[in-house]
């Protein structure tokens, strides 16, 4: 399945550690928050596929929070999961702005699959194949291969070539690679752990899989035989601060 960092802005305690979990054994990067402001600022601070939205939150109802963010422009894939299962809150939800509506309880393996899903259209690509040159990369099964040919990649190592594939023409700054392969609560990463998973692609791969552009950061090689197409550079999110303690 595609690797996802994602937002989680849920209150009660026991189910946001359930769904923590549930979406970290899955291979996803999630950063969970019980207050609005928090996931307001969190917003402003890392690159994320998408939000899962509680809606009975402390303070701010969280249907306000998606008419804030809506407002303010924030295109985020938002996926409502909530107790709320009237019609008429159903339908109110999706027209302020969800993508996807969920009532609690919910088996994880739905929401994981609704969460594909929601990236797969806001990244364009609804086929389940992805294709670059002689590389083809399979986002439900995590399987690539290059010229038929099985390649086996550690965890960092499809996360990396997965994000640049969903930014083909974008050079990635290192700050930004880093934020979307390591969430706030682990340790910081060795200073070179970027240029090491970014080597091992290279080795595993294909050489000019990855591009350096030098002062700047990383992009998508060109398929096997082709010019690189021009990049350009995705524009740096402010300095991420950790989240408040749940």
């Amino acid at each position: 399945m595609p690797r996802m960092r994602l937002l989680v802005l849920e209150d009660d305690a026991d189910l946001g550690e359930a769904l923590c979990a549930g979406l970290q054994q899955r291979g996803h990067v999630v950063d969970w928050f019980r207050e609005g402001p928090q996931a307001d600022a969190a917003l402003h601070s890392a690159p994320y596929d998408a939000l899962v939205l509680d809606l009975g939150l402390p303070g701010v109802d969280g249907l306000e929070w998606l008419r804030r963010w809506r407002a303010r422009g924030v295109t985020l894939p938002v996926l409502v999961l909530t107790a709320r299962d009237g019609i008429e809150q159903r339908i109110t939800g999706l027209d302020t702005g969800a993508d996807d509506y969920l009532i609690k309880p919910v088996a994880t393996d739905e929401l994981a699959a609704r969460l594909r899903a929601l990236l797969r259209r806001a990244s364009g690509r609804a086929e389940a194949l992805w294709t670059h040159g002689a590389l083809q990369f399979n986002p439900a099964t995590q399987e690539v291969h290059w010229q038929g040919r099985r390649v086996e990649l550690t965890g960092r190592e499809l996360a990396l070539l997965e994000v640049l594939l969903k930014h083909p023409q974008r050079v990635l700054s290192k700050t930004q690679l880093q934020q979307r392969l390591y969430d706030w609560s682990g340790a910081e990463p060795e200073s070179n752990a970027l240029e090491v998973h970014v080597h091992h692609l290279r080795r595993k791969v294909h050489p000019g899989i990855v591009r350096t552009v030098r002062g700047v950061g990383y992009a998508l090689g060109a398929p096997e035989g082709e010019e690189p197409a021009p990049a350009t550079a995705v524009p740096a999110a402010p300095p991420a601060a950790p989240p408040a303690a749940p």
